[in-house]
């Protein structure tokens, strides 16, 4: 770092066994609040006067850019009973792009090459970034700043290319420029701890939000083997929007992804409510699962039907705002189906996909399909029915429909109201 002298300069830091620590919490792999917390307590226990710390780093999340860990000794007012010291802050996508991230030190470090910053917080001091002067507000005399670069691939990966580290203090006179060199050595050795995690948390990150929850830490935990199946019984949830092809032949490319996304994200959230897991995207639709492997059945079909009249209940007030706004709206139609399915991975040696067969995914499809003849946007099994004895009161028979490759006819049923 630009490091300018202290006079009473304080003895050097006691960090003896310190690298040899972060190289451990690096192979625990330990989450990254964990790791920050510890290794801010062990610098500020070596005598380093920090009263805040600061890392961040981006990250490779469909709703998230960046993340920030805040350290404050003691830990701060709020800090729970044993509890790490850091506050964790996750910047979505658009805000780490605005005009405060803009004008923030890691931004300028990024853009210019940067690898070390130094600024005095005396009274007198200019300050060229905004972040500068509320740290004065709250005492502090002196502040530092450190990027670690991991490398990168390729231009677009810039933001997980690395660890920004900051640090402050409300010490008189500030840091002591040979103590800050020790912190400053030890940087490259947290970096890589935290960069073994980071790597870890993307990758499943990367996993739950294309395969799902349950089906991401099956294959994170192993299950990679073509044929790795199990047989498990299941709630199949099966939907998609009407009115869709109608709705894709007028509209631009742009707004019509738009228009979809926000039909899936409406559709997507009383499932995740109420416990079940979304196996697969299919164009305008999902096929969904809600788990009743060592689960109560019943209360799991509670689960469904809740999910189903949640999801019922948000289109009309939807639409309404969409129509009022000018824009195109759908209907939905939605299949609950129940049986015994074949849960793994399906594929060719070098391309699998996590997924659901059988018998009874083929007859979800096929009941989701008589919505539109039937004008119901909701269509449950005999099967469902059967398991879910103490929701009868919510539901009533349509009676018995032939189905597309069953022998016999089925009994369906559907919301009452």
């Amino acid at each position: 770092m630009d490091l300018q002298g202290n006079q009473n300069a304080p003895p050097p830091l006691e960090l003896g066994g310190f690298a040899d620590w972060l190289v451990e919490q690096g192979l625990l792999g330990l989450p990254l609040e964990e790791q920050f917390s510890g290794f801010c307590d062990r610098l500020h226990a070596a005598g380093f006067d920090m009263a805040r710390a600061s890392m961040g780093m981006g990250t490779l999340h469909p709703r998230y850019g960046a993340q920030t860990y805040v350290w404050r000794v003691g830990g701060g007012p709020a800090r729970p009973p044993g509890k790490a010291a850091v506050e964790i802050v996750m910047r979505d996508r658009i805000s780490w792009q605005n005009e405060d991230f803009q004008a923030s030190p890691i931004h300028h470090m990024r853009t210019t090459g940067t690898a070390t910053l130094r600024r005095r917080l005396d009274r007198n001091a200019p300050l060229d970034f905004p972040i500068l002067e509320d740290l004065r507000q709250q005492g502090m005399s002196d502040y530092a700043a450190h990027l670690v670069l991991f490398g990168k691939i390729k231009e677009s990966d810039e933001a997980r290319s690395g660890v920004f580290f900051s640090c402050a203090t409300a010490r008189p006179g500030g840091f002591d420029d040979a103590q800050l060199t020790q912190v400053a050595a030890l940087l490259p050795i947290f970096g890589l701890a935290v960069k073994s995690r980071t790597t870890y948390d993307i990758g499943r990150t990367v996993v739950e939000t294309y395969l799902g929850r349950d089906a991401g830490d099956r294959v994170l935990t192993g299950a990679i083997d073509r044929g790795s199946v199990e047989t498990i019984s299941a709630v199949l949830w099966f939907c998609d929007l009407r009115g869709f092809t109608r709705v894709s032949d007028r509209l631009p490319g742009d707004e019509l992804v738009e228009t979809l996304d926000d039909y899936l994200e409406l559709m997507a959230g009383p499932v995740h409510a109420n416990h079940g897991q979304i196996l697969k995207f299919l164009g305008d639709g999902f096929l969904a699962t809600f788990d009743l492997t060592a689960l109560d059945g019943e209360a799991v079909c509670r689960n469904a039907l809740k999910a189903a009249a949640e999801l019922r209940a948000a289109f009309p007030p939807f639409n309404e705002a969409r129509q009022e706004a000018g824009k195109a709206v759908m209907d939905f139609g939605l299949a609950l189906h129940l049986g015994d399915v074949l849960y793994g991975n399906i594929g060719a040696s070098d391309r699998l996909d996590f997924t659901v067969i059988g018998p009874a995914v083929n007859e979800a499809s096929r009941i989701q399909s008589l919505c539109r003849p039937m004008e119901r946007n909701t269509l449950i099994s005999a099967a469902f029915h059967e398991v879910a004895c103490g929701c009868h009161g919510e539901l009533e028979s349509l009676g018995f429909h032939a189905l597309r490759g069953v022998r016999e006819p089925q009994e369906l049923f559907t919301l009452k109201g």
